[in-house]
């Protein structure tokens, strides 16, 4: 095995979170433009590098145009009961197609500007095989960035259907975690949280301007 393949053996499945009714947007958020092209594919490309393939959790046939290597999937369980019905369809779709992954990662379809490195910190935080890796920024956590072990997958769908709040944050504490805080991006205009989640037409707004000023850090 190569040094390359080696190391991707080790890398986690990635999966996108965009499987909620984007109420507050007015339509699916995977398809909405920032930038000249569709928020999915700004997810992907930041992603993909981190991971050893990744998948799309979608309750909606909105025709999103992806890689063939990219498969999307609906929640295991029903009734848009909150993301960590993705995490569960990430876990489910891992084991079955993808044995020897130990991990998902996920990300939420709404989040353009997380960390280029946030995989490779999620799994130096891990030290032990039970352990969730959450992502803060500013002591405040990030539920849904977070790394999950796939054995937890038949114990997080019994939590989904019998609590009634479904609080990400109340099944992660119920785990062993390795809390992981990223610093803010800083830019000329000032800090800028690597979380800032698009979840408006005028968030959508602010995102354009610091979109033009992260890739121009980046580059």
């Amino acid at each position: 095995m190569s040094a390359s393949a080696s190391q991707s053996a080790n890398l986690p499945r990635g999966v996108v979170l965009a499987g909620g009714l984007s109420s507050r947007m007015g339509q699916d958020k995977a398809v909405v433009m920032l930038g000249g092209k569709p928020l999915v594919h700004h997810v992907i490309e930041r992603l993909a590098p981190q991971t050893a393939g990744l998948s799309v959790n979608s309750n909606t046939d909105t025709g999103l145009d992806l890689a063939p290597a990219i498969s999307v999937f609906g929640d295991t369980v029903p009734g848009y009961v909150g993301p960590m019905a993705g995490v569960l369809s990430g876990m489910r779709h891992a084991a079955r197609h993808f044995p020897v992954a130990s991990h998902v990662v996920t990300v939420p379809i709404d989040t353009p500007f997380f960390p280029a490195d946030l995989v490779a910190r999620f799994q130096a935080a891990i030290t032990g095989p039970g352990q969730i890796a959450v992502a803060y920024s500013a002591g405040i956590m990030h539920p849904v960035f977070a790394l999950w072990p796939v054995a937890l997958a038949d114990e997080l769908e019994h939590w989904l259907v019998t609590d009634d709040k479904r609080r990400v944050r109340g099944f992660i504490e119920r785990h062993p975690m390795a809390k992981v805080e990223f610093p803010m991006i800083e830019t000329a205009d000032g800090p800028i949280d690597p979380f800032f989640n698009i979840n408006t037409p005028d968030d959508l707004e602010t995102a354009e301007r610091w979109l033009q000023l992260i890739e121009g850090m980046e580059q």
